[in-house]
């Protein structure tokens, strides 16, 4: 009987590491989301001289109160014709913006202007291309292909 309750003794004994090992693997708090990534970035509104760009960024970590979001592209004029008759009338512009975090994700608008000089007039439009949307927090970026005419 002796032999039996030291072999049980030991058995248990035995498996106390693994037990311990198995409650602190499943005690833990869980790791913090950190793998930033737009889930989209949209134009949603052209018009003769600026651009709006819609973001939803998730996997931003918890931590993260806030972060800053900038909106670059070109603007060029164009006449009706799809053709750019000054080389002077394209330029690079940009805008950012503080956007706070909410479980992990930061979603908002952002526009940007074009002032272009010599000014686009009509029968010009301003065509907006190479648009990127940078989180400068944790840069991130993502592209959005294509031109946008207002």
């Amino acid at each position: 009987m002796r032999k039996l309750i030291v072999a049980v003794l030991a058995s248990v004994l035995a498996s106390v590491p693994s037990l311990v090992l198995a409650l602190g693997v499943l005690g833990t708090t869980p790791a913090l989301a950190d793998s930033p990534h737009f889930v989209y970035a949209n134009v949603t509104s052209v018009t003769q001289n600026s651009v709006t760009v819609a973001f939803k960024e998730a996997g931003l970590d918890n931590s993260l109160n806030s972060v800053t979001i900038s909106v670059s592209g070109q603007a060029q004029c164009v006449n009706p014709g799809g053709n750019q008759p000054q080389a002077a009338n394209k330029q690079s512009f940009s805008t950012s913006g503080v956007f706070g975090v909410s479980n992990g994700n930061a979603t908002g608008s952002e526009t940007v202007v074009a002032d272009l000089q010599p000014k686009c007039s009509p029968p010009m439009t301003v065509q907006w291309s190479g648009l990127k949307v940078t989180d400068e927090t944790t840069s991130d970026s993502v592209s959005i292909p294509g031109t946008f005419t207002g």
